[in-house]
């Protein structure tokens, strides 16, 4: 685990540099043509567009069809070796993009500069990482073919949406949509909120409305000025649902801290466990000292917990967000820090609320020990907004909430940060291969999926005590651009059983217990 010095959260000094980045984010960027669309996406035979018709497009980024996204079903004798070889391709992704940032303007001047020294390799390593995630599961069941198809990436425009590109694609062209159902079924514009009410529709364009040339942030890759709104010109849009007779309406919170002690690593033992970085940007840590990328369920039955009751050793993470201030943390040339383009002064959250609530329809059951959640997707700028979850808002302000826009709070407002998790279990799993599809959020009408059942929904808020304006972004695989989009969190359950047994009981009864 790498622990960051702290540094002061926000002097008159910081807010002075706050608000020169704030107008240097307002300036203009690379001028250049697009070259590629998004993966599979461009039209098959076409002759490639001429500058003219692309003048003024700006390439910002690279990108990639989600692998696991077109995976049969893993086994589980294959899963360690699958989550490495996906963890492998995320490492090559952001060492493409290196590559590509480097050389941003030849690229977008000599497209076969960009083939020859980024697609083209990026395309040949993922092809074997691919070869070998078949190898794996051909092991102990039947191996997957057409696997290749997911190899080909592409470069794109910043304002241009996943999977729509406005140029043509590389390689074979396909790959697939990275951004597709992952087999919930779940309408992303449903209120996923319950009873603490999302109401906030993720499937607009996560790149609309924004000028793809401004390049800015102290990374160089983000965030830019169109990231960011002025909260107080949203319109409410928050649906509280309505609970019918039979309802759940008890709440549980359980208090875990703030991440005081400065808990942080670029781990994910969810998505990468046993791998290093797995996630290519820093996790804030509550709960449950002993993750990292190499814990089990043994090291987290037995971890320390920051929580306050004993009883919940569970593991809370989420990416850290930064102030883009012109300082550096400790991790500046480590990973998951300035080597994956994460740079600027961590915010340790003024408040976080750790709240589970109930079904808008009936009972809940209790969720299994080391059910695993993740909820929102780190790469939707790039994927698509089909397991997007980002919910951004304001204190005095939270009956309006975005998804693709940071929010700029007036003097005297904080920024909010609110995660609905899944609130239905299949009963069976506490993780899947792609770690969705053993969870789901409840359907329109409150009710969960076929299959599933209603466990006590996780909802995560986390206020920061920032300077106003633009000026500030969450961690971000490199090539997502540090979105507003990609916001994620993480949960495993590590109640005991006790505990767990009373908070279904308070949750059931309608009472509000700690």
């Amino acid at each position: 685990m790498r622990r960051i010095s702290r540094k002061k959260r926000s002097t008159p000094a910081n807010r002075a540099i706050a608000a020169a980045v704030a107008l240097i984010l307002g300036g203009g960027g690379l001028v250049a043509v697009n070259v590629y669309a998004s993966a599979g996406e461009g039209p098959s035979g076409s002759s490639p567009p001429t500058r003219a018709q692309n003048a003024g497009s700006r390439l910002s980024t690279i990108d990639c069809p989600e692998a696991v996204n077109g995976l049969p079903e893993v086994p589980d004798g294959a899963r360690g070796e699958v989550d490495r070889e996906l963890a492998a391709m995320d490492t090559q992704i952001t060492d493409a993009y290196r590559q590509f940032a480097d050389r941003k303007e030849q690229m977008a001047r000599d497209p076969g500069l960009a083939e020859n020294a980024v697609l083209g390799p990026l395309r040949s390593k993922r092809t074997a990482s691919l070869d070998r995630i078949a190898i794996a599961i051909g092991r102990v069941g039947e191996r997957p073919e057409g696997l290749e198809s997911l190899a080909g990436c592409s470069l794109r425009a910043d304002g241009s949406r996943p999977g729509n590109g406005d140029g043509y694609g590389n390689g074979d062209g396909k790959g697939g949509d990275g951004g597709q159902d992952d087999g919930q079924g779940q309408d992303q514009g449903q209120n996923q909120g319950q009873s603490e009410g999302q109401g906030q529709d993720p499937g607009q364009d996560p790149g609309q409305g924004q000028d793809p040339g401004q390049d800015q942030g102290q990374g160089g890759n983000g965030p830019v000025a169109a990231d960011f709104v002025d909260i107080q010109s949203v319109q409410p849009n928050v649906d509280r649902p309505r609970q019918r007779r039979g309802a759940s309406r008890g709440t549980f919170t359980t208090d875990c801290g703030r991440n005081e002690n400065g808990k942080f690593n670029p781990d994910n033992v969810i998505v990468a466990p046993g791998v290093s970085n797995g996630a290519h940007h820093m996790h804030d840590y509550i709960g449950n000292q002993a993750n990292d990328a190499f814990a089990s369920d043994d090291d987290l039955a037995d971890g320390a917990t920051t929580c306050r009751n004993q009883g919940d050793r569970s593991t809370y993470y989420w990416p850290v967000l930064r102030l883009q201030n012109g300082q550096d943390e400790d991790d500046v040339n480590a990973d998951g820090g300035g080597r994956d383009q994460n740079v600027g002064e961590i915010q340790t959250p003024a408040q976080v609320t750790l709240k589970f609530v109930g079904s808008p329809v009936g009972r809940v059951t209790a969720m299994p020990r080391f059910l695993r959640i993740i909820t929102g997707d780190a790469k939707a700028f790039t994927n698509g907004v089909a397991n997007a979850n980002a919910s951004w808002s304001c204190t005095g302000f939270e009956d309006r909430r975005l998804t693709d826009k940071y929010p700029i709070c007036p003097e005297g407002s904080q920024v909010v940060r609110t995660f609905a998790f899944q609130n239905c279990w299949d009963g069976q799993n506490t993780d899947s291969a792609n770690h969705r599809t053993h969870v789901a959020f409840a359907q329109r009408n409150g009710r969960c999926p076929d299959g599933f059942r209603a466990v006590p929904q996780l909802v995560q808020r986390i206020v920061y005590d920032v300077p106003p304006g633009p000026g500030f972004a969450v961690d971000s695989f490199p090539e997502q651009l540090h979105k507003p989009i990609t916001d994620h969190g993480d949960f495993i359950n590590v109640f005991d059983d006790r505990l767990m047994k009373k908070m279904v009981r308070c949750i059931n009864d309608g009472r509000r217990c700690r």
